[in-house]
């Protein structure tokens, strides 16, 4: 049996990272071709283009860099006909993998989507190409599946595959600082993104509240598809700054606060029950056309799925070294009882269903695909 994974960003390399590792462990003879990156190379896929290549952030990005999409497009078609895999499976991704489940329904080839684009936030029509181009929809959130159910799309709701990720771990705070050389002051994490057009937009604004903060150790989450070098610029600004790489859960468990990028990364920070202040700002054009079509009231996945503003969310213009400095302070000072925000991470994790998603989710594909041959 063959398989062919797209995944475009960096929580799609871990998703599918986990899927591949499940559908292996199911169906061992498995041949699994896929756009991804590092992790999903390691659990055995094997990997034609990195997501480090397609990761474009924003409207304007995308009309500047579309001849670029569709080039990569082309080059997974003719990819997709040489490997001639028994299914396709999207992660996210939407404009890209939309284009290419049209496609694959009028090649005849199975189309599976593992977590539902956010078309819930924006671009609610796209739910009539998922009804018509896909075969099976597996969405994480709770509240996807009653959207869904709206549009008369039946879907499968696995739970979300971070409550598989997010695990005790047994290495301690004096080993971790001892590992990257951390002062004794209490950590604050900075999660600015992983695209490089991203970070060079939100770091520069979370670092300028450093020296406001001097009793604490700011801590860069280094993403997994840069290099050190990238991060160098700021590090020579402030020499006491410091950068860990494949540690991201480690900073997040350890730190007392965080300053996080709207993503995944607001997700997984409230799994770890870490306080935190949510972070966006896009270029003006994209923002301006973003503000105008987005139909939901937060950008954070904690506050959507709480349904409630738990964590204080910056954005665009709201983003600046005055606000963050006051919310970054509320958080440290415990001017928002600790106990409220541990019992809304609580809530969270509740509603996000039990840990398994993945092997749930491998465990359904491979039936629709047996029962199929």
């Amino acid at each position: 049996m063959k398989l062919y994974i797209i995944a475009g960003e960096a929580s799609g390399d871990l998703h599918g990272s986990n899927l591949i590792r499940q559908l292996k462990a199911k169906e061992e003879s498995l041949s699994i071709r896929c756009w991804g990156g590092d992790m999903m190379a390691e659990t055995g896929g094997e990997v034609v283009k990195h997501y480090r290549d397609l990761a474009f952030m924003g409207f304007a990005e995308v009309l500047m860099n579309l001849r670029t999409i569709l080039r990569n497009i082309d080059v997974c078609k003719k990819d997709i006909l040489q490997f001639k895999p028994d299914a396709i499976i999207l992660i996210d991704y939407p404009g890209f993998n939309l284009r290419i489940a049209k496609w694959a329904k009028h090649q005849g080839i199975k189309v599976f989507y593992y977590i539902s684009p956010q078309i819930w936030a924006w671009k609610q029509n796209r739910v009539h190409q998922i009804k018509a181009n896909v075969d099976r929809m597996f969405v994480v959130l709770p509240f996807e599946q009653d959207f869904y159910k709206k549009f008369d799309c039946d879907v499968t709701f696995v739970g979300h595959p971070l409550l598989d990720v997010i695990s005790d771990d047994h290495n301690s705070l004096d080993s971790f600082r001892e590992k990257h050389q951390l002062s004794s002051r209490p950590l604050i994490a900075l999660l600015p993104g992983s695209r490089k057009q991203e970070i060079n937009v939100m770091l520069p604004i979370m670092l300028s509240v450093v020296s406001k903060f001097s009793d604490y150790q700011f801590v860069i989450a280094g993403a997994p598809g840069q290099t050190s070098e990238f991060y160098n610029t700021w590090h020579i600004q402030y020499p006491e700054l410091k950068i860990v790489f494949g540690e991201t859960y480690n900073l997040l468990r350890f730190a007392e606060a965080g300053l996080i990028t709207s993503g995944t990364a607001t997700l997984e920070a409230g799994l770890f029950k870490l306080p935190q202040v949510v972070c966006y700002k896009g270029n003006a054009i994209s923002y301006e056309i973003a503000k105008r079509i987005i139909k939901v009231k937060y950008i954070s996945l904690v506050n959507l799925i709480l349904d409630r503003e738990a964590v204080k969310e910056l954005i665009q213009h709201e983003l600046n070294t005055i606000n963050l400095e006051k919310h970054l302070n509320i958080i440290l000072t415990h001017k928002n009882p600790l106990s409220q925000i541990m019992m809304d991470y609580e809530e969270l994790r509740t509603k996000l269903g039990g840990p398994g998603a993945s092997e749930r989710t491998a465990i359904e594909m491979l039936k629709i695909l047996r029962k199929a041959s």
